[in-house]
């Protein structure tokens, strides 16, 4: 069986890439290798065995990506990561965060009508439920008001993923993934963001292995018991496993309802200095750190309750925070001997 995966040469894209094709799907891969290196191919055919088929496309370009669903007439599933993801970027950006995500999710869907391509598995976010009115936040919660555009971004694409569903013979699967963290056991994959980084994980890391000066820790006013956000940091294979799951779900026809939403986390919430705090053990490196003015977007603390998920997709997070770190230590020190 064959998927597609947007944005799979990306940070989540590329682990779950590895996972469907040690599973045994064709993977199709598409991105426009804005925030990812093609070089990640070759790590992904090293870390599965096999190699996904790639386009470079833009998915807002809809002429192309309907030569790609012509070209491979035979895909079953579609796994749809591409999208801008950084808050603070998109209080800067707004219209570019409403233009690329929205559009995207549009052609695919239209490209997917078109070609009778019936299962999708939306990438979505916990920023959808805002400032959380109680925790932990079970997929009942209110979607509310979004604190930044990119939040936005995510509530108006499972509106137009629901709308899609309900008037057609589409089935979509929306995961709302929290914090997602940690590398690939063998560190042949991991984060690697442009520029200054957007994650708290590759910036914990780039300032260890010395590309930084220091860390910059945003707020440390907030109501927590140590002042710092809290939030629930999810491996990023853990999550890669989740969307294997949500696809099979699809194509064996198991989904309850022809959309259905499923939190993806592990339900247990650590703030920003717990988690310098576990860097600082797994990896015997001390932190030059500094609290900075709280950043815009950012909302107060936020963990999944992932009981749906657990029982109805059969899935549980199986990495603690620890392992996590570890695993992101390892990629940046195998990054930085590379070069």
């Amino acid at each position: 069986m064959k998927i597609l995966v947007t944005g799979g040469t990306g940070y989540i894209g590329s682990h779950t890439t590895a996972e469907l094709l040690k599973k045994g799907y064709d993977v199709v891969v598409v991105d426009n290798l804005n925030n990812s290196e093609e070089w990640i191919l070759d790590r992904i055919e090293q870390v599965a065995g096999s190699r996904p088929y790639f386009s470079e496309i833009d998915c807002c370009n809809l002429s192309d990506l309907k030569k790609l669903f012509l070209l491979h007439s035979d895909i079953k599933a579609v796994i749809h990561f591409a999208a801008h993801k950084a808050v603070g970027e998109s209080v800067s950006n707004p219209l570019g965060y409403y233009k690329n995500n929205l559009l995207s999710l549009v052609n695919i869907l239209e490209c997917m009508q078109e070609t009778k391509v019936a299962n999708i598995v939306f990438s979505s976010s916990c920023t959808v439920y805002g400032e959380p009115q109680y925790l932990p936040v079970d997929e009942n919660h209110p979607v509310q008001k979004a604190t930044s555009p990119y939040g936005n971004t995510k509530q108006i694409c499972e509106q137009i993923l629901q709308d899609a569903v309900a008037s057609s013979n589409l089935k979509g699967i929306a995961l709302r993934y929290f914090n997602p963290v940690g590398a690939h056991e063998t560190a042949l994959l991991g984060e690697l963001p442009r520029g200054v980084p957007n994650n708290l994980v590759p910036f914990i890391t780039q300032t260890a292995i010395g590309k930084r000066k220091e860390l910059s820790i945003y707020g440390n006013d907030y109501d927590t018991p140590d002042g710092t956000c809290i939030r629930d940091y999810i491996h990023v294979v853990d999550l890669a496993d989740a969307h294997v799951v949500a696809i099979e779900r699809l194509l064996k026809n198991n989904n309850k309802t022809a959309y259905e939403v499923f939190n993806i986390g592990t339900g247990t919430g650590n703030s920003v200095l717990e988690a310098v705090n576990a860097f600082e053990k797994v990896s015997g490196q001390k932190l030059n750190y500094k609290f900075v003015p709280r950043r815009d977007g950012d909302i107060t603390k936020v963990y999944a309750d992932t009981t749906l998920a657990n029982n109805e997709l059969g899935w549980k997070a199986k990495h603690t925070l620890e392992e996590a770190l570890a695993s992101s230590w390892k990629w940046e020190k195998q990054l930085s001997s590379k070069k």
